[in-house]
């Protein structure tokens, strides 16, 4: 059985990029889990990193810290509406199915790989197809 992959403070900090400041107030108020170990052999798991990048996605998105230990602790996630700053850039895919019908797609916001993207605009050209032939 191998041991799990452990990190340390500055590693943890480079690849959830968050100061240690962040981290440990983040602990101090119990949204992160203690490390294992203590002072400078202190050491964090991958479960530490998953923490922090959802906490920094949620706080991205504009969720209060508040709501984001009700997530964190089991609570359905909000979708909160991204606000649109002033000079931000959005890419999003229209798809042309038919005549007056397109499809209008934000890969980022849904969530959803190039491949993931292929698959479901085929699916939906697929549906389309089969409710023409349907209606001839």
């Amino acid at each position: 059985m191998s041991n799990p992959k452990t990190f340390t403070l500055d590693e943890l900090c480079t690849l959830s990029d968050c100061p240690k400041r962040t981290v440990r107030y983040y602990i101090q108020i119990g949204l992160v889990d203690r490390p294992m170990g203590e002072t400078r052999a202190a050491h964090y798991l991958g479960s530490h990193l998953d923490q922090l990048l959802k906490i920094r996605q949620l706080s991205d998105a504009g969720v209060s810290l508040e709501r984001i230990r009700e997530v964190l602790s089991g609570e359905v996630a909000p979708v909160p509406l991204r606000q649109r700053k002033p000079g931000a850039v959005e890419v999003r895919s229209h798809v042309h199915i038919a005549p007056g019908l397109e499809l209008q797609i934000s890969p980022e916001d849904a969530g959803l790989e190039s491949e993931q993207v292929r698959e479901l605009v085929r699916a939906v050209m697929k549906v389309y197809q089969d409710l023409q032939d349907k209606s001839r």
